[in-house]
């Protein structure tokens, strides 16, 4: 196992156990508080064209210097969900309205459309984000994308309220169970070898 994915591994080892720790909990950390910046709905077809451009996305906002408050904490809460959402890795996330991680992944790519949308009126990042709206304007039409909708299509998001994945639900959709799983067997084997090798150069 090479160290960048060991390292993979062990983040989301870290991002489980901290959310398995409040899985029996509401899904959402503010239980639906609405003191933060409110986040506009995004549609499903968005979100398959959101999720393809959201690297350029945030190298473009964490590159911008004209910024305020509200674009800072839009930013941050898209950051933020992203880690929660599993970096968005979860097989189904984004495109599976069954997946445990397809809300979750409505509200970073919410967050990360938001942001998009801020930027259309910042001189140094106007251009550029014309440019990702339009790519993405024209992907939705030629994929017909734009009427494809799901149970959280309508849905609006804020700031304050953290929205995690539905942990009781992964055991029902197998894809995300056989991610987990994958995931744990690499950490096992992981610590089995790094015991090994601590063994090994251990003085006799």
């Amino acid at each position: 196992m090479n160290s960048r994915r060991f390292i993979f591994v062990a983040a989301t080892v870290a991002v489980l156990q901290l959310c398995f720790a409040s899985a029996g909990a509401h899904q959402r950390s503010g239980g639906g508080s609405h003191t933060g910046i409110a986040i506009e709905e995004i549609s499903h077809g968005e979100m398959i064209m959101i999720a393809e451009y959201r690297d350029r996305i945030i190298d473009l906002a964490s590159s911008a210097t004209d910024t305020n408050e509200r674009f800072r904490r839009l930013l941050n809460y898209a950051q933020i969900q992203h880690v929660y959402c599993l970096w968005g890795r979860m097989p189904g996330g984004v495109t599976d309205e069954a997946s445990p991680f397809n809300e979750c992944s409505h509200a970073y790519l919410a967050a990360t459309k938001a942001v998009l949308l801020s930027m259309r009126s910042m001189a140094g990042e106007a251009a550029e984000a014309e440019a990702i709206v339009s790519a993405i304007d024209k992907g939705m039409v030629l994929r017909g994308l734009a009427l494809i909708t799901c149970q959280f299509s309508g849905e609006a998001f804020n700031t304050a309220d953290v929205v995690r994945p539905s942990w009781k639900d992964v055991p029902l959709h197998p894809a995300s169970m056989a991610t987990l799983t994958a995931v744990a067997a690499l950490l096992l084997a992981a610590g089995y070898c790094l015991r090994r090798l601590l063994r090994h150069q251990s003085p006799e």
